[in-house]
């Protein structure tokens, strides 16, 4: 339950967990293809050619699938790409208190320091504190009121 990325981001090859669910969403979309090497094939013109297709779809095809994704969800954001995906997946984790050497690994980072830029884009950290600091502040206020 894997995903094997192969040249990815820095020319890296990492592994990245697969949900169940997506892994549905996958078979179901190889459906329409069933290229034996490639999970996302150049389809060509007539998108016909998915199945005897050499080489993966072009990085502008998922732009432009991104893009229109988008643009029909009403976002007005501009700078929204693809590489924006791969934040978010790192500050999801961030808030989900997975382990940032973890997500140093699956974002193929050799630097730890590279991973922990992520910190500043999430703010559960930061409200976690205030909670944290406001509650052991609590305590100091009720023995005042109790002298």
């Amino acid at each position: 339950m894997m995903i094997h990325v192969h040249r990815g981001k820095g020319a890296k090859d990492r592994y990245v967990p697969l949900p169940h669910e997506n892994l549905i969403l996958l078979r179901r979309y190889w459906v329409t293809h069933q290229n034996p090497l490639l999970i996302f094939p150049a389809l060509g013109r007539s998108s016909k050619t998915g199945s005897s297709a050499k080489t993966p779809m072009a990085i502008d095809s998922v732009q432009g699938v991104f893009r229109q994704a988008r643009n029909k969800t009403g976002v007005k954001k501009r700078r929204i790409t693809i590489h924006t995906l791969r934040h978010s997946y790192a500050t999801h984790l961030l808030e989900a208190e997975v382990n940032i050497r973890v997500i140093q690994r699956y974002l193929g980072h050799a630097n730890l320091e590279t991973t922990m830029i992520y910190l500043h884009l999430t703010q559960k950290g930061q409200e976690d504190a205030y909670e944290i600091i406001d509650n052991l502040m609590k305590r100091f206020n009720v023995k005042e009121q109790n002298c």
